[in-house]
């Protein structure tokens, strides 16, 4: 009887024969990159954050406008075919709104300018207000007005494109064990917005189904049955939480829970005096002593939430995993944010466009490389599965159009 011998198996090769090397390789990991997939939430959010954050260093319209470009184009490249994601054009809405309000606010009130743009008559309010409404209308106060409009705008626009990108259940089931319920008390009220939005848009379709364009009974044909369908959607959603044993706690001693609290309350104070240290322009506090003290609250905030996060006894269905796409999106928000804080405090005048005396604002190269890289996950990132599955249908049907009409 004859023993059998081990033989080592060939090498794979491709087309040609050979083996594959390094460039097979890299090409395999480039199409594994590219394949449509949903990405993590928190990944948007951190990227929209970083939008937010540059926006809040800055006044400049021509760099608050390329920063809302920037969003607006990403959100309609990587926004998925769902209810959530189409409520994006309120939050620009809302945007305009925001700026409206701040200039005519400027009007109203009136403020002090050399280059004045038109007159308006004085309302004198009598006592106790002792207030004087309208008057000569400057240049300076409505750009002063303009520029405050845009930078809250930009903010508000920043906060619609990641609750149009990220899933908000994903975002739930994301959430650490620690942050249970207050990650279900944010995600609830950050997604509250985008439900009223769907449910006013399907009741108008349906009234104008039914020919009721009347604005006479707008309150009992619209807004009562947006009322009741999100009064039956926080029934639906309360039973399914429920359902799925919400709000389970694990045993817990009650040295863990005071370890815990005292870990929270460290790493408190020391995120508190590195937010001072960082956001404190006279030199008064060391730069170390902030970065320390920054560094100290996230090591303790984080052994915080690991422990308490074993107190809530859940799992996770298809979780969602952090590749190379997320990092990448994630230093695309940051760029912009680190870009505008450098340019803040190197060159405040840019940053802040003077009113009085008016200047022409201006864009530095840094600053602008910043901005446009926020862009970039248009293109760096894999599509959403429903808008590849819709686009690879309507590819797969012209060819048959053209056969039927040949």
């Amino acid at each position: 009887m004859s023993i059998p011998t081990l033989t080592r198996l060939p090498a794979p090769t491709g087309p040609t024969g050979r083996n594959r090397g390094p460039l097979a390789a890299i090409r395999a990991r480039v199409t594994i990159y590219g394949l449509p997939r949903a990405l993590h939430p928190g990944a948007w959010w951190l990227w929209a954050l970083g939008g937010a954050v540059a926006a809040s260093r800055t006044t400049n319209p021509l760099s608050l406008a390329l920063l809302v470009a920037a969003v607006s184009w990403v959100v309609v490249s990587r926004r998925a075919e769902a209810p959530w994601a189409m409520a994006f054009r309120l939050y620009l809405g809302l945007a305009g709104f925001i700026i409206a309000v701040r200039v005519g606010f400027r009007i109203l009130f009136g403020a002090d300018g050399s280059t004045i743009l038109f007159d308006l008559p004085r309302i004198q309010l009598p006592d106790p207000f002792s207030i004087t409404l309208f008057g000569p209308v400057s240049a300076e106060a409505v750009l002063s007005g303009l520029y405050g409009g845009c930078q809250l705008g930009a903010m508000v626009i920043c906060v619609g494109a990641a609750n149009a990108l990220a899933n908000p259940k994903r975002l739930l089931a994301a959430v650490p064990g620690a942050l249970y319920e207050f990650g279900a008390v944010l995600v609830v009220a950050l997604s509250v917005f985008p439900q009223l939005a769907e449910s006013v848009q399907r009741v108008s379709r349906a009234r104008r189904l039914r020919s009721g364009r009347g604005r006479r009974h707008f309150l009992r044909q619209v807004m009562m049955p947006v009322l009741a369908d999100a009064l039956d959607r926080s029934l639906d959603l309360a039973g399914a939480m429920d359902s799925r044993g919400y709000g389970q706690r694990g045993t817990v001693t009650a040295r863990a829970r005071h370890l815990t609290s005292g870990l929270l309350l460290l790493a408190a104070g020391g995120l508190c005096v590195g937010a001072y240290a960082a956001l404190d322009t006279s030199g008064a506090t060391p730069g170390w002593l902030g970065g320390a003290a920054l560094a100290g609250g996230l090591a303790l905030a984080g052994a915080a939430f690991r422990l308490a996060g074993r107190r809530a006894r859940r799992t996770r269905y298809r979780p969602d995993r952090w590749r190379m796409a997320e990092a990448v999106v994630v230093l695309c928000g940051l760029a912009p944010a680190l870009a505008l804080s450098w340019l803040s405090r190197t060159h405040p005048t840019l940053a802040y466009p003077s009113v009085s005396p008016l200047v022409w604002p201006g864009l530095t190269v840094v600053e602008l490389v910043g901005l446009l890289a926020a862009a970039l996950p248009a293109w760096l990132t894999p599509p959403p599965p429903d808008r590849a599955a819709t686009a690879q249908s309507d590819q797969t049907t012209e060819p048959d159009q053209g056969a039927k009409t040949a």
